[in-house]
C-alpha cells in the first residue's frame, strides 16, 4: 500500500485544523458582558455562540488526536491494520476516513455493545 497520498491527506487536515484553532479558541474565549449595554437576548447569543465555540475546539482537538495517532501508524507500519482483530481494514474505510482505526466488523460489534 502506497501511504505516500494518505500521509499528505493526514498532514493537510493537520494543517487545517491548526489554522482553525487560533479562530475557535478565540470565540471559546470567556463572553465579557455589559448589562447596560447588552440585552438579555443578545447576552443569550453570546453564551450560546461561546459553547458552541467550546465544542467545535474540543472536536478539532479530537480529531487532531486521531490524526496523529495515524501518522504514528503510518510510520510503525501498523497503519491499515484492525486495533481490535489485526485484520486489515478496507481501502475504502480508510479512503473515506484515513483515521479508521477498526476494520467495518470491529465497528459494527463496537457500535452494538455502546
Amino acid at each position: 500500500m502506497d501511504t505516500t497520498p494518505i500521509r499528505a491527506r493526514l498532514m493537510a487536515r493537520r494543517e487545517d485544523l491548526a489554522r482553525l484553532e487560533a479562530t475557535a479558541s478565540e470565540a471559546a474565549k470567556t463572553v465579557e458582558l455589559d448589562q447596560a449595554r447588552v440585552g438579555r437576548l443578545s447576552r443569550m447569543d453570546a453564551l450560546q455562540g461561546q459553547a458552541m465555540a467550546q465544542e467545535t475546539l474540543r472536536r478539532q482537538q479530537l480529531e487532531q488526536v486521531r490524526i496523529d495517532a495515524a501518522l504514528r501508524r503510518l510510520d510503525d507500519g501498523s497503519y491499515g491494520e484492525c486495533l481490535e482483530c489485526g485484520e486489515p481494514i478496507a481501502d475504502g474505510r480508510l479512503g473515506a476516513d484515513p483515521t479508521a482505526t477498526h476494520c467495518l466488523a470491529c465497528a459494527e460489534a463496537a457500535e452494538r455493545r455502546s
